[in-house]
């Protein structure tokens, strides 16, 4: 392994730990700050591929506008230029709680940016707690 791709490892294994602690905050802005210019969202696969940062906010601000929320990172394996991570959310919203564990695909540029990220999940790993 070369010490440039140490460092992008490195720097995926950041982004990642970052993506997991700014959905705990919630800050929809701070989230797609991550992502690289141009980048991608599938979430989940099977969905409508969002392509425009004005999406990715769109998209992020659902988790802002929850009552409240806690992701926790449950594993994740690094790799070439793709990190995959299985991570579960909490949230609250209108006195009702749900929990979600996606396992998340992430692209990333020589930046550490991410360029795509793909959720696998279905409607049904939905839980109402």
């Amino acid at each position: 392994m070369t010490v440039e791709q140490e460092t992008l490892t490195d720097k995926m294994s950041a982004a990642v730990d970052s993506y997991i602690d700014r959905l705990t905050e919630g800050n929809a802005e701070k989230i797609v700050e991550l992502y690289a210019e141009g980048a991608t969202v599938e979430d989940p696969i099977g969905t409508e591929v969002r392509t425009t940062r004005e999406q990715l906010l769109e998209f992020y601000t659902i988790i802002q506008n929850l009552d409240d929320r806690t992701a926790t990172l449950k594993w994740k394996k690094v790799a070439g230029d793709t990190a995959v991570f299985e991570f579960t959310l909490v949230t609250h919203t209108a006195g009702m709680a749900f929990e979600i564990t996606p396992v998340d695909i992430m692209v990333f540029n020589e930046e550490g940016k991410i360029v795509s990220m793909r959720a696998v999940w279905a409607q049904e790993d939905l839980k109402t707690l």
